[in-house]
């Protein structure tokens, strides 16, 4: 909500990261209720001046992700202005704050985007599998396809999987029980979304 606070953050943790992305994309209630989120793209200034303070104060790579508006002219000047205070890239996904996920990809949306700046373009959305990512690339001509929910019950699937493979959940066990900071509601969580295709759902919830 704040870009010298943001900048403050940036300057702390710069050393320990390899670059900072302004989330503008997450529609949930709550997180727009405190300012954050996709609330952000109603303050298309205070967004270059997030890029801005992070980039002087970290010297880090800062990029942003955000959703379109329905009317795409603001989208589309948002991503030029970003661009203009120095954002290394965008990631757009496809669908506006008051879209659900029922709602498909505005494919077209995300290309326009792409056509109007010349930093790189993420698109994000309906991605579940590999060749859905390999389609919206191709439809769109974006640097790259950004999955979520996608890579939760799947993190294999940019390596072509279709299902989780075992030793995923190997993998994540591993990590829980040697590194120690995972607490065991977050490793319960992404337990179930690897599982998700495997359980019944009833057991999901257990």
């Amino acid at each position: 909500k704040n870009a010298k606070e943001l900048g403050d953050a940036a300057e702390r943790v710069a050393k320990y990261c390899d670059g900072i992305d302004i989330n503008g994309g997450c529609p949930q209630k709550w997180v727009m209720a405190e300012g954050y989120g996709s609330k952000l793209l109603q303050s298309p200034e205070l967004i270059c001046d997030m890029v801005r303070q992070c980039n002087v104060r970290a010297g880090l790579p800062t990029s942003i992700k955000i959703r379109i508006d329905s009317d795409l002219r603001k989208t589309v000047e948002l991503a030029k202005q970003a661009e203009k205070a120095g954002a290394s890239w965008i990631t757009v996904h496809g669908r506006t704050p008051k879209q659900r996920s029922t709602v498909p990809v505005d494919v077209a949306s995300i290309k326009l985007v792409k056509e109007n700046v010349s930093i790189p373009v993420v698109a994000n959305g309906d991605v579940y599998t590999l060749e859905q990512a390999n389609t919206i690339g191709a439809l769109t001509g974006v640097n790259g396809v950004m999955a979520a929910r996608g890579l939760l019950v799947n993190p294999a699937m940019y390596l072509g999987y279709k299902a989780t493979p075992p030793e995923c959940a190997w993998d994540w066990v591993h990590i829980f029980s040697t590194y120690g900071s995972i607490t065991h509601e977050i490793f319960k969580r992404q337990i179930q979304f690897m599982m998700y295709d495997a359980i019944p759902r009833f057991e999901l919830k257990e």
